[in-house]
């Protein structure tokens, strides 16, 4: 199954190896527990514990009545605990981490873009509009699924699974870090009005605008660490829900 030219040998416990070797395609429930056993050569209670690690990685998941099925391999859900980890630790830092995000949206910029669909482009403009909604309802509102989905959105369709899994741990990792729990009201402001320029560029074919406006946004996110430092939310109150720069 696609192994040609890998030494299999690197890919521990033997139950992953068993994995990729098997012809067992996502969604496929695998053979009871004492057959795989046999197969490798590992007592039970040693092929659950290996069970357990390709669960955690998101590689099986088991279910009752239903059993264990192999499931689609999915980079960000291996990588988060992870990175969680490294930013729980101090280890790594969050910073560090969106400028990975930020090389991968502006190098694949060009290729994203293109590859949009008018469907993609309208939903661009309606988590545009939902997100003024909630920044202008009393109490504000943050947009965070609004701004989540619409990155997201514009990068969907780069057939990369290693891209995709980075972006999506990324909002994992961002809707858990501190830095972004709290910003004040004009913050917000001018994050959405560079996401409704970002839109009308994308919508208008210009390419080359919506990627510098993309970097200008960027700039935004470090305002963050300095709460406080412009207007609050109007009426004294927080918004409601984490930040997203």
């Amino acid at each position: 199954m696609g192994t040609t030219g890998l030494q299999l040998h690197k890919l521990q416990p033997a139950f992953l190896s068993y994995l990729a070797t098997e012809d067992i395609a996502p969604g496929d429930q695998l053979p009871n527990l004492s057959d795989i056993s046999d197969e490798l050569g590992v007592s039970v209670g040693k092929l659950r514990e290996q069970l357990e690690h390709a669960r955690r990685l998101g590689l099986i998941s088991s279910r009752p009545r239903v059993g264990t099925r192999r499931e689609h391999f999915d980079f960000g859900q291996a990588i988060l605990p992870i990175v969680l980890f490294g930013l729980a630790t101090e280890e790594a830092s969050f910073t560090q981490f969106s400028e990975l995000r930020r090389f991968l949206e502006v190098g694949l910029w060009r290729q994203a873009v293109s590859l949009l669909t008018p469907h993609d482009k309208a939903h661009l403009f309606r988590l545009v509009d939902a997100a003024w909604k909630k920044l202008r309802e009393e109490p504000v509102h943050v947009p965070r699924v609004e701004h989540r989905d619409f990155h997201i959105t514009i990068f969907r369709h780069i057939d990369n699974p290693f891209v995709q899994g980075i972006l999506e741990a990324y909002w994992e990792a961002y809707e858990a870090s501190e830095l972004t729990r709290i910003a004040d009201y004009g913050y917000w402001l001018s994050v959405w009005e560079y996401h409704q320029k970002i839109a009308d560029a994308i919508h208008s074919g210009d390419i080359e605008a919506g990627l510098a406006l993309l970097l200008e946004h960027f700039e935004l996110l470090p305002s963050v660490s300095r709460l406080g430092d412009g207007h609050a939310i109007r009426s004294g109150q927080r918004a409601e829900g984490h930040g997203s720069g």
